[in-house]
């Protein structure tokens, strides 16, 4: 009898006192979070219930699984105990980072919602997305050295790894080079201001919005929904356009190829009736002028300005459209035209003496030119 409740008790037990303490926590949480609205860390918390749970039902079970006076127990009690101690720092590991990926995202929450600025705000969220990265790769990396630590063929190992550190330093500095400069490029990125999560940037021609900054690669979102993966070296070292450095406001510009006798005049009312119904255009600026000329056409050039990229792009696509709709039905005259004539021929006495057949005639019948009767010499017998 002792045999069945002394593994109900140890199991058991542990079970009811980590389901428990982690309806306490939770329940404190939520009231925690009833009483201070002006902030959602409280509420977030509680996603760190089942990380704590696990590491509280392994810490029991690793404390009290001696106490099993059970055959099967004793024989394997070393492997049983090594088990939950790897549980115990594998599930520490999971708390530790789900607490402190909360804590960044409710920091980043209060100061999005207290924050007007939204280039700073875009600042702020990749800085504590690669700080999150960061700390992540570092306790999973201490939890992974520590959970090998806890094998004695680990520890030996370890105590002649330490005497060639240097050595080994220097041989991974040298093979990760490469991985070593998109790191440090990271942190310059995320401090550094150059570029942040929801830039509007131009990359090798290719337009698009900064979706992910990671440690070592960034993606591009283009407007066709594809997405660019790069270094993050590649903006440390090679000049972009960041369309939303120091505003998002953006100017655009629509070139149109006319006639020389297209209406300018009416050409600026036009453009301002048309911007005046387009919700892309922020009112801040418009204007028409002829920037250029050759002998065939002239070059007209339409400025308009919107807030961000996404509503430039509409706005001249709408300017061009509906200008050339309205050219093309009350002006026609002012779109390019090709000047063509059919060929005309001269007088047919003239028409020897302006191709020189006349001259070569006479020197026929003199006997000094070429006989253009003659039957030309092949060169065969």
């Amino acid at each position: 009898m002792e045999n069945i409740l002394r593994p109900l008790l140890v199991v058991g037990g542990s079970l009811v006192i980590t389901l428990v303490v982690g309806w306490l926590v939770d329940l404190l949480l939520r009231r925690a979070d009833s009483r201070h609205h002006e902030t959602p860390l409280w509420g977030l918390l509680r996603r760190c219930r089942p990380p704590l749970q696990v590491v509280l039902c392994t810490a029991l079970l690793r404390g009290s699984y001696a106490q099993i006076r059970l055959e099967a127990v004793r024989e394997h009690r070393a492997v049983i105990g090594q088990l939950l101690t790897l549980v115990l720092i594998a599930a520490s590991a999971w708390l530790v980072i789900r607490v402190a990926a909360t804590v960044v995202e409710s920091t980043y929450a209060r100061y999005a919602s207290a924050s007007r600025d939204a280039a700073r705000v875009r600042r702020v969220r990749t800085q504590v997305t690669l700080i999150q990265r960061v700390v992540t790769a570092v306790v999973a990396t201490v939890a992974v050295a520590a959970m090998l630590l806890t094998f004695p063929a680990m520890r030996t190992v370890g105590t002649s790894m330490l005497a060639s550190a240097g050595v080994l330093g220097i041989v991974a500095g040298v093979a990760a080079q490469s991985t070593l400069g998109n790191l440090f490029a990271g942190f310059q990125i995320a401090f550094g201001d150059m570029v942040r999560i929801g830039d509007t940037v131009v990359v090798d021609g290719e337009w698009g919005t900064v979706e992910e900054i990671t440690l070592t690669f960034l993606a591009v979102r283009t407007w066709d929904e594809r997405r660019i993966t790069m270094p993050v070296s590649y903006f440390t070292s090679r000049p972009f356009e960041n369309w939303s450095r120091g505003g998002a406001q953006m100017t655009g510009t629509v070139f149109f190829q006319l006639d020389h006798a297209a209406p300018i005049a009416a050409m600026r009312d036009r453009l301002r009736d048309i911007l005046g119904e387009c919700a892309a255009w922020d009112g801040r600026d418009w204007s028409l002028a002829v920037t250029n000329t050759t002998p065939t056409t002239i070059e007209v050039r339409a400025v308009v300005t919107a807030k961000d990229a996404d509503d430039i792009w509409t706005a001249r696509c709408a300017v061009r459209e509906q200008m050339i709709g309205w050219l093309r039905d009350h002006h026609p005259y002012a779109l390019p035209r090709i000047l063509t004539a059919p060929g005309s021929l001269a007088p047919g006495d003239h028409w020897p003496e302006l191709t020189g057949a006349a001259g070569k005639a006479r020197a026929s019948d003199d006997g000094h030119g070429p006989d253009l009767d003659r039957t030309p010499r092949t060169g065969r017998g």
